[in-house]
């Protein structure tokens, strides 16, 4: 059996699973969210750095990701 790697290790997902309310959790869940939160995470990153490219700066910002993340 091989191990896939996240980003996002799982133990997170599980403690945001059980605080909405799950009981009981599948290793597959944990992996298909992390993966997805990982996917959706990258694409906000993208669009962090393309506008503080826009804005002529090297460094990302708070504001960049808060931005990028109601664009996305």
């Amino acid at each position: 059996m091989t191990r896939k790697t996240t980003t996002i290790p799982k133990a997170p997902m599980a403690k945001i699973l059980a605080k909405v309310g799950a009981k009981r959790i599948s290793d597959d869940s944990l992996a298909a969210l992390s993966e997805i939160l990982t996917d959706i995470g990258m694409q906000i990153s993208e669009h962090a750095v393309k506008i503080a490219k826009h804005s002529g700066r090297k460094t990302v910002l708070e504001n960049d990701i808060k931005l990028a993340a109601k664009q996305v």
